[in-house]
């Protein structure tokens, strides 16, 4: 990435913004339009479609031809592996285009858009390549007298609804695997970041992924999210997004044909830092740097700070000072550290929960500064002192807001974290083996980091417990979600 902002301000105004669904090998519009609207100005910068139920009913009978007449499920494993490889190749010649219309869309600063929302696409596709001729059946030793076979079939037809504040990371996460195994796919983005998903779609085409097997469609969540969720010739859903939203799938899955639903939702992560963290400074910049990035506005955020009382004010006022120095501004601006919050909604969002805090009274460590100029800009906030029931501490505000909390004993830091109806992720920061390993365990959480934050590859699974969803993305465990297991017993 070598653009100044002044490059990448001119590489965007060439830019050709997609404007169409894409269903089999077609493109079309509908009737109606959604604005998409740039977080940094507040002004739109394009339109996508307004699909609805014709059009849902259209990519789902694209994806069903294209699995139960297309090559794609009949293709060797090694052949959908050459596709997806080129598939990633592709979207590498296009980084600085795809990176663009993340930043664009959404505000997230083009460093981060460029070097680690590309980087997870393209290295997600790779991965889930390399892996589809390296899946294999089983035969268990049943006797002379009979063969037993356990295979595994791609599941179908999978509808995929993701989100805004990783719009390419987790529409790969989802289509890679399925891809991998033969499934085909109907998208919903977020309507608040379709441009880049849409582009993506148009970028499989163009590497030869047959028609049919990855579809988009543009919409409202109640709309063509409903839609997809309630169609009953989809055959799996995966999802990503609010547990309210992700309930509501389970009920569409209950009311039409039982489709597999597989969710990862919210998160309300505990960074745990005992009075003997190995290096209190990288504890500090890790806290400071979970909340800043992506403007706060992601599911794993460090949003519960758990601290020792013996060092709580001195690193509570490290934290604060680091989230004083970042540079926010232009997402253009390869400097830029944090940008806007992506959409007006979620801005308000994350107001009302500071003015509710402020009401009641609470420390405030680190105030919110405000930021004249046009857009949806909203500085770190660190709250201290906070009890674990309340609502600060308890529900996700999705923003740069940090819940600061003490504790005494192991227990006691325990007790605090698990302390929340969600359970995706959660990091411990001590010098004691034994303590790192016990506490970890009793820990309800997805995934649990020791002396870090937010690491990790594509080798280990991702996902939550408690309200925070089920099944998982990354890693071999992926595949699960997409493949039905079949026993076939052949009396001899």
């Amino acid at each position: 990435m070598d653009k100044t902002l002044a490059g990448w301000q001119d590489f965007v105004s060439t830019l050709s913004l997609p404007t169409n669904h894409i269903i089999g090998s077609d493109r079309f519009s509908s009737p109606e339009q959604i604005p998409v609207i740039s977080p940094a100005t507040g002004k739109a910068v394009g339109n996508v479609p307004r699909g609805k139920k014709e059009e849902i009913d259209r990519a789902v009978s694209a994806a069903r031809d294209a699995f139960d007449e297309g090559p794609w499920p009949k293709f060797a494993p090694r052949e959908r592996k050459e596709l997806l490889l080129k598939f990633a190749s592709t979207v590498e010649e296009h980084r600085d285009e795809l990176a663009a219309l993340v930043s664009l869309e959404m505000g997230k600063p083009i460093s981060d858009s460029w070097g680690i929302e590309l980087r997870a696409l393209i290295r997600t596709i790779q991965w889930f390549a390399e892996l589809t001729d390296k899946i294999y059946d089983e035969t268990p030793q049943v006797g002379e007298n009979a063969l037993a076979l356990i295979t595994r079939e791609p599941v179908g037809v999978v509808g995929v609804v993701t989100p805004w504040n990783f719009p390419l990371t987790l529409t790969a996460w989802k289509i890679a695997p399925a891809l991998a195994v033969g499934c085909t796919l109907v998208i919903k983005p977020s309507e608040i970041s379709s441009l880049s998903v849409l582009r993506l779609a148009e970028l499989a085409l163009e590497s030869g992924i047959p028609a049919g097997v990855i579809n988009v469609v543009t919409g409202l969540g109640p709309e063509a999210g409903k839609e997809l969720g309630m169609h009953n010739d989809v055959d799996a859903l995966a999802f990503t997004g609010s547990t309210s939203t992700g309930r509501q799938f389970l009920h569409y899955a209950a009311d039409s044909n039982l489709k597999h639903v597989w969710l990862e939702l919210g998160g309300k992560s505990a960074n745990i830092v005992f009075d003997d963290a190995p290096d209190m400074e990288a504890a500090a910049q890790a806290a400071a740097w979970g909340i800043r990035f992506n403007a706060g506005q992601m599911c794993t955020a460090p949003t519960r700070l758990l601290l020792h009382r013996s060092i709580a004010k001195n690193f509570t006022d490290r934290v604060a000072q680091i989230l004083k120095e970042i540079k926010i501004g232009d997402p253009f601006d390869p400097a830029t550290q944090m940008g806007p919050i992506a959409n007006a909604k979620q801005f308000e969002i994350i107001m009302r929960y500071v003015d509710s805090a402020r009401s009641r009274n609470l420390q405030e460590t680190l105030a919110r500064s405000v930021i004249e100029q046009d857009g949806f800009w909203f500085t770190p906030t660190v709250f201290s002192d906070v009890s674990p029931d309340d609502v600060l501490a308890q529900e996700e505000i999705f923003g740069p807001v940090l819940v600061v909390m003490t504790f005494e004993t192991d227990e006691e830091a325990i007790q605090i974290a698990n302390n929340s109806v969600y359970g995706l992720a959660a990091a411990i920061w001590t010098s004691n083996l034994s303590r790192a390993h016990k506490v970890s365990r009793k820990l309800k959480a997805g995934t649990v980091w020791i002396n870090c934050y937010e690491e990790g590859d594509l080798t280990v699974p991702f996902g939550g417990m408690k309200r925070s969803g089920n099944g998982r993305d990354k890693s071999i465990h992926a595949l699960e979600k997409y493949l039905e297991m079949k026993t076939t017993w052949v009396q001899l």
